[in-house]
This record gives C-alpha cells, structure tokens and sequence, in this order.
C-alpha cells in the first residue's frame, strides 16, 4: 500500500492483502498474508482497531476514521490524528521509556499505526469494574506523568526543540476541540449531545446555577488552550491504560497537544475517583478494601509524581526555566521555585479533575464504570456523590493540601445521600 494511494478504510477481509506489502508487518505476523487471522476489537470511540495474528506472532492494526465511530459520519473528523498520534508515541517512548506500546510502522496517507500487541493485557477500567488489582500502577503512572510532563517542558527541551513541538502540535486542532466543548463546555448548559441518567436533573440544575463554579471551569479553559507547558497526552484515562497484573502501558494519545502541566494527572485521579465511586454497584463484602485500594492508587500515583517531579528538577533542569545560573550556581536553593511549579501543578490537576468528573457525566461518551450500572436507581445516586465532589474540587483546586485530602473528600462524600 503506496503512500500515495488514496485513503480507504480497511475491514477484516481486505487488510491482508492491502497490507501484504507493508514488511513490518510481513516480519512479525508471517510472510503469507492468507495465513493471517484479522479481528476487528476497537470499542472506543473514534477508531478501527485490528489485531493481526499469524504463524509468527501477533500486532496491532490501527486505523483512523473519516469521522466520529460513537456517533457516525454526521461528525466528520481529520485523518491527522493519526499523525500526531505516532509523533505522541514517539515522545512518550523517548521520555518515559517501555511505558506505551512499540511502534513499527507508519503510514501517513492511510492513517494508519502498526504497533506492539499487549498481551495478556486489558483495558484497565474493565480490571477496576472487576475488581482487579494491578501491581505496581501507582509508580508506574506517578512515573509516566512527571516524566512526560516534565521531559516536554522548557524545564529540561532545549527552547527551540520545545517550540518547533508546540507549533507541530498546533495543527491537531480538531481533536482538542472536542476536549474544550465536551470536557469544559457542554456539561454546564444544555448541549445537543449531552445525555445524563434520569433522576440527575436537581443535581445537574445546582451545578448549572453556579455562577462561580463556571467561572473557574472557563478559567480552567483558559489556560488549557493558552498554556503551552508540555506535551500531554490530553485523554489519560483507565480506557487509555492497558493493565496485567503486574504491567501497564498507556495507549491512544491522539488527543495530544501542548497544556499545562498538570492537565494529565488531573484527568487520570478523575477516572479513579469514578470508578471508586461507582464500586457499590460492582462489589459485595470487599467493597470498602477495594475502594480503599482504588485511592491508595491515586495517593500514591501523586506523591510518585511529585518525587519524581522533584528528582528531574535535581538532575535534569537543562532549560531555560529556573536555570541553575539563578540558584545553585549562587548557592542557592532552588526548592522554593520548585515547589512553587508544584503548587501551580496541583491547582490546575484539582480542577481538571473536578472538571472530567462532571463531563462523564453530563456530556458525551460516559465511562463505563457508572455507565455498566443497568438499574438507573443505583446509578443515579453514585453518580451524584460523583457530581458535587468534582463542584468541591473545582472550587478547592488552589487550597487541597495533597492527593491525601482529596482521598479524604472522597471517603466524606462517598457516604453522603445527595439525592
């Protein structure tokens, strides 16, 4: 398949011989295309995705679509998604070596990744709903966040690296798009495509009425579309974590663009928040360890982040920001400014949080830690503890003490009737 060929999505019959001649495929999977075994396993919302198996082993076909999978062709979408999602890739393996998957191969024209196959690993968001425990993931994301976060900032890019990112970047502006209405926009009016379960309604009416609450939500807004700090992955969730029970990698960062630095870890502690909330639905007699387990992860996924944070900020702070000749060179501390980016950090990750709490609620594309719960009456009330904890963070975000106070909300709100 020429990359001049035009674009034309592929199905489980013909990807083998279209993709007979692509030999990083050919060397992996095997050399005769009519022995490959091609399934279609894409569940998310945007893309095809097939697993290609054969004589020598097995990878990943990825695909991207002409449009919106969740809600069809009348959303059209770019293809060059699938370009910044390979150059995403390619950063995050750079900085945070082993965590995503290998890429092998590329193709521009077709939309087209062909990458590592995880196996035996899942979705970790269906691990959560099961009641599954993975090893070692705090340390594995508190990793994973402050090394991408901090590798792809003017803290450690050469200035004219970082910059020369930033402006590739900018060319993903659909993708984001869809961030700034359905994350930050469509949850606090009455968007066309928001749906809610039925007996939310005095919940959502509260949150709407909040003029201060919006406020700091467009303020949240404000700086994710202006403030270029780092290369986030931009949709860092537990349906973009793949888990055994002692391995993970993260997946799927086409919704990458340059943000704040604490845009990542913010929407990551959201999903572990939600899928503690909506444990009562899932668990029997282990459900208060199990949630116990579930914000131990997010304490500890934070105060890896900041040690790690804080480790780069010793060893790698080559940029032009608090450059050494300020402080060490004069024999000066620099952990005040260090702690100072920290805080700014934690401010925007609470919002965020408290932010993406809202939207899985309120706006498109649900998760289905809340969304698996069939009897709405039990719904309902879980998502509603869910709801006026995120109102609670947003308006916190710049006084919480740490990941442990935002632990202890969520225990204060988990045994709280709202509606």
């Amino acid at each position: 398949m020429g990359a001049g060929t035009a674009y034309e999505a592929l199905t489980v019959e013909t990807l083998p011989e279209r993709l007979r001649g692509v030999s990083a495929l050919a060397s992996r999977v095997g050399n005769d295309p009519g022995a490959w075994q091609v399934e279609e396993v894409g569940d998310g919302n945007l893309n095809l995705v097939f697993i290609v198996s054969g004589p020598s082993g097995k990878v990943i076909v990825k695909q991207a679509l002409p449009y919106v999978r969740l809600v069809g062709d009348s959303w059209p979408l770019p293809l060059y998604r699938a370009y910044f999602e390979y150059h995403a890739l390619t950063r995050q393996a750079a900085r945070d070596p082993g965590a995503v998957p290998t890429v092998y191969h590329f193709d521009e024209a077709q939309a087209l990744i062909i990458m590592e196959y995880l196996s035996p690993h899942v979705i970790l968001r269906r691990k959560l709903i099961a009641g599954e425990h993975v090893a070692g993931l705090a340390a594995f994301l508190g990793r994973f966040c402050a090394r991408t976060a901090f590798r792809g900032s003017e803290l450690s890019m050469p200035s004219p690296e970082k910059k020369a990112d930033v402006a590739l970047f900018a060319g993903n502006v659909e993708i984001p798009a869809i961030t700034e209405a359905l994350v930050f926009t469509d949850p606090y009016f009455d968007a066309e495509m928001n749906s809610h379960t039925e007996g939310l309604e005095p919940v959502i009416a509260r949150l709407r009425a909040d003029v201060g609450l919006k406020v700091k939500v467009q303020q949240a807004l404000q700086r994710f579309v202006s403030n270029t700090e780092t290369m986030v992955h931009g949709d860092l969730h537990s349906g973009s974590i793949m888990s055994t029970d002692s391995d993970s990698r993260v997946i799927d960062p086409e919704f990458v663009q340059y943000g704040p630095l604490g845009f990542d870890i913010g929407m990551l502690c959201a999903n572990f928040l939600m899928a503690y909330f909506s444990q009562p639905a899932h668990r029997g007699e282990d459900l208060a360890t199990y949630q116990e387990w579930i914000l131990s992860v997010i304490a500890d996924t934070c105060s890896v982040f900041e040690a790690e944070f804080r480790d780069l900020w010793r060893s790698e702070r080559t940029g032009i920001l608090y450059p050494q000749t300020l402080f060490e060179d004069q024999g000066q501390d620099s952990t005040p400014a260090c702690d100072a980016v920290l805080a700014e950090i934690w401010r925007d990750a609470w919002a965020v949080c408290g932010i993406e709490m809202h939207r899985r609620c309120l706006s498109l594309a649900h998760n289905a830690d809340f969304e698996d719960i069939a009897d709405v009456r039990v719904r309902a009330p879980l998502e509603a503890r869910n709801l006026l904890m995120g109102a609670e963070l947003i308006h916190s975000a710049a006084t919480l003490a740490d990941a442990k106070a935002v632990c202890a909300l969520a225990r204060d709100f988990n045994r709280k009737d709202v509606l």
